[in-house]
């Protein structure tokens, strides 16, 4: 749980972008479990979260009260939260991405600093990690 926390806190240092760690936490659960939660539970965590509207907006909108759609969208959280407990998905891509930056970094100093052979598969590899990118 820890280390998922601190891979969040890295890529939002990294993106330089500002969202809260709580809302980065959310929005990198929805894009891997977000399939999973139900239409309505989507449709409002959307508007909160990606649309940024405050839970009144969504519930005037919708029609709705807001206590009834802070009560959706906290599901949704807990529902989120829990699927990536049992299955650790986002946590084992964060350190994925870590693990394929660093193996990128030293492949860099492998190239910067060899030649020859050495040089030419030290590439290679370079453009596997790439491709591994997507």
């Amino acid at each position: 749980q820890m280390r998922y926390y601190l891979a969040c806190k890295v890529i939002l240092l990294y993106t330089g972008g500002p969202m809260d760690d709580k809302t980065l936490e959310m929005t990198m659960l929805y894009d891997f479990f977000g399939d999973l939660l139900t239409e309505k539970q989507r449709y409002y965590f959307d508007l909160y979260y990606n649309d940024d509207l405050s839970l009144s907006e969504i519930a005037e909108q919708a029609d709705i009260s807001r206590q009834g759609v802070r009560d959706i969208i906290m599901r949704a959280e807990h529902i989120l939260k829990d699927y990536e407990s049992k299955t650790g998905i986002v946590s084992r891509f964060l350190k994925m991405q870590s693990d394929i930056s660093s193996i990128e970094n030293d492949l860099r100093h492998i190239i910067d600093i060899s030649n020859g052979e050495v040089r030419k598969t030290a590439e290679m590899a370079a453009e596997k990690v790439e491709n591994l990118k997507g």
